[in-house]
């Protein structure tokens, strides 16, 4: 059983169990999170597909914990101005553990 949720812009394949990093969520560790946006659901051989949404699909996880990811630098140089800067850059994440897919009606 798998389902195919939408968070933070994104689309993520999720089974029971998975461990997915996602856009940083509003929630403190140990938390439970809800997905509500639920694309697609696969039950072994019935797949259900949304349009663009799953009336009543929840999947639902806990939040391991929140952090930032490995940085990552960026320049910008502007010819025969010398003008160059350096930037640095982490993304925050929420590690999520997924416990449980409720396929709805």
């Amino acid at each position: 059983m798998f389902a195919i949720i939408e968070t933070g812009g994104k689309q993520y394949k999720v089974n029971e169990g998975d461990v997915i990093f996602v856009e940083k969520l509003d929630v403190n560790e140990g938390d439970e999170v809800s997905f509500d946006r639920v694309l697609c659901v696969s039950t072994g051989d019935a797949v259900t597909t949304g349009a663009p949404f799953i009336d009543g699909a929840v999947v639902t996880g806990k939040a391991v914990r929140q952090g930032k990811s490995k940085k990552i630098y960026v320049m910008t140089y502007k010819p025969k101005k010398n003008e160059k800067k350096k930037i640095g850059h982490r993304q925050p994440y929420t590690k999520v553990q997924i416990e449980k897919i409720a396929a709805g009606k």
